[in-house]
């Protein structure tokens, strides 16, 4: 008699120990409609910030290629009065660098402060195409964390709902369901807002690495220019 409830004893802690999961698509489905709503529009926010990174990630890599021997070149073509072989040069480079220099290389013989003037507005026009849609990955890193925790809200709010017209008796399974909104918008939101907020800064410091080697090239390019007055 004793053996025998020692077994059963050993099968009711062995049932006690299995643990439960649960998968990442069991846990969406069982966030109700207003979960899976906003997680819907979390992902559609995901595959936005994914493709601009990529896309703004494959133009800034190409747009910093540039070849070392370029500003050498100008410069000899400069110093011999080459203008039409540094314009051709710069023409073929489709560079953010090289469309600064050949603006300047066309206002050649205008006052050095005309020239500087068109190189910060060509320069201006450039940052402003390496920038492109960046600024939604900084809206989408603020965005994303605050609709996460209007899913979590929402889901309070249903579990709180189902509480107060349960009377004495609350349904567990309605209750995990605005749980399950709760917690798993939340955490969507966050992810969401993390890779956000780590693209658009990777971006922003890709940009600046370009944006310091446009001012140093036109500081080089008005320098060369400014040599035959010295």
């Amino acid at each position: 008699m004793l053996r025998l409830s020692s077994v059963v004893f050993t099968q009711e802690v062995a049932s006690l120990q299995v643990t439960k999961t649960i998968s990442i698509a069991e846990l969406i489905q069982n966030g109700g409609l207003g979960g899976q709503i906003i997680i819907g529009i979390l992902f559609v926010l995901f595959l936005i910030a994914v493709y601009i990174y990529f896309e703004r990630w494959f133009a800034i890599r190409s747009a910093s290629r540039v070849d070392e021997t370029f500003m050498e070149q100008i410069k000899h073509f400069v110093g011999q009065g080459k203008i039409d072989a540094a314009q051709a040069l710069c023409h073929n480079e489709d560079l953010p660098v090289a469309r600064l220099i050949e603006k300047g290389l066309a206002h050649i013989g205008r006052p050095l402060e005309d020239i500087n003037t068109s190189i910060e507005n060509a320069g201006r026009l450039e940052v402003y195409k390496l920038e492109k849609n960046v600024s939604v990955l900084a809206t989408i890193a603020g965005v994303a964390p605050m609709i996460g925790f209007l899913g979590t809200v929402i889901g309070m709010i249903l579990s709180i709902f189902e509480i107060s017209n349960a009377g004495g008796n609350i349904d567990m399974k309605l209750l995990s369901d605005g749980l399950y909104t709760a917690m798993t918008t939340t955490v969507a939101g966050l992810i969401v807002g993390i890779v956000g907020y780590i693209t658009y800064n990777h971006l922003v410091v890709k940009t600046n690495k370009i944006v310091y080697h446009m001012e140093s090239v036109s500081y080089a390019f008005l320098d060369l220019l400014n040599e035959p007055a010295a």
